[in-house]
């Protein structure tokens, strides 16, 4: 039997608040087995709201507990946090405290790089540089997204070391764990199309094409997860966001997860790439503009699962697993790793 869960967001600038009530399986003994198994799986980094009402960066671990604020800086905003690949540094972006973060959030506000717990921050370059920031294999690169093209810079001297032309990529720029490839959101024909880029050569290639967004890499660097909109979909013109995930070669593209009635983004594999992350909100983006939305998590090899029940979805995809589904707490933008923690923590 399924057991209602009414989470309440708070939306941001608006009144009277709105309930967000998302159906879950709290009754199922298999969220506690999934709860135990994921525990002890590295860290998820994460931006919230604080409870001065700015935004700021927390950890906590996969099954939800342990969470804190590490960043508590309530003249700013902090956003889009990710884990270096050594598990050294995090990087973010700092706004001012009211600004509102936008679908270009990786274009707002300053460069921030930061020990993996949020000690020592420090401001790299001025407002609006370095823009869609990503880490490179070694966490001592970072490759950035501008219109002029794609730049890698050495973080010691902050000097560009290359360039690519960014051949249609235009947002979520990422870079793959072994440092091959890059992948983005590139208008390519379709628009919003994932596509792959060989990060020497900028050789390219579609991987998923039609209404996608925010790519992000397994560890085998041989696959990625991605929102996807489906076109047509019955009963709702827009249409929902489902969690889909392929071949980097643009082979193989499948169901994740998907759910009537909220939008999935915020995507993210764990370090091992056994499980994945992801936000649920009825909500266009995930709702930065307001609290962000409910955080969850489910296995890799439950997929696909359709979360409550769904007669459209089932019809597309009749060969499901419904695995249980980990719900975390609300955030935005969840990224998952194994950060090295300075010695005095």
């Amino acid at each position: 039997m399924r057991c209602s869960l009414v989470l309440i967001v708070l939306l941001a600038g608006s009144a009277p608040a709105l309930a967000q009530e998302l159906q879950t399986d709290g009754n199922d003994p298999r969220l506690s087995e999934l709860a135990r198994e994921v525990r002890s799986v590295g860290w998820i980094v994460f931006g919230a709201r604080s409870e001065q009402g700015d935004w700021d960066i927390f950890l906590m671990r996969p099954d939800g507990s342990d969470r804190r604020n590490i960043t508590n800086t309530p003249d700013f905003s902090e956003a889009w946090p990710r884990f270096s690949r050594d598990g050294r540094r995090l990087v973010y972006r700092r706004l001012a405290r009211n600004e509102t973060i936008r679908a270009r959030q990786g274009m707002q506000g300053r460069l921030v790089f930061a020990n993996s717990d949020g000690t020592d921050p420090v401001v790299f370059g001025k407002e609006h540089e370095f823009p869609w920031a990503c880490w490179g294999p070694q966490g001592k690169n970072i490759a950035c997204l501008a219109p002029q093209g794609i730049s890698f810079f050495n973080l010691e001297t902050k000097q560009v070391t290359r360039r690519l032309p960014r051949k249609g990529f235009f947002q979520q720029l990422t870079w793959s764990p072994d440092g091959e490839w890059l992948s983005g959101v590139a208008n390519m024909g379709e628009v919003w199309t994932i596509a792959r880029m060989h990060a020497v050569t900028g050789a390219i290639n579609r991987v998923h094409e039609f209404q996608n967004c925010t790519p992000r890499w397994f560890p085998d660097s041989r696959r990625l997860a991605f929102a996807y909109r489906p076109a047509g979909q019955e009963g709702n013109k827009y249409g929902w966001t489902q969690m889909y995930m392929a071949d980097a070669d643009g082979k193989n593209p499948r169901l994740v997860y998907g759910e009537d009635g909220v939008h999935i983004y915020g995507n993210m594999p764990s370090p091992d790439g056994r499980y994945i992350v992801f936000t649920r909100s009825i909500q266009e983006g995930g709702n930065p503009q307001g609290n962000g939305a409910p955080m969850a998590l489910l296995r890799i090899r439950d997929a696909p699962t359709i979360g409550g029940e769904s007669k459209v979805l089932g019809k597309v995809h009749s060969k499901t697993k419904n695995g249980p589904v980990l719900d975390l707490p609300i955030g935005w933008k969840p990224n998952w790793g194994y950060p090295k923690f300075p010695i005095s923590q």
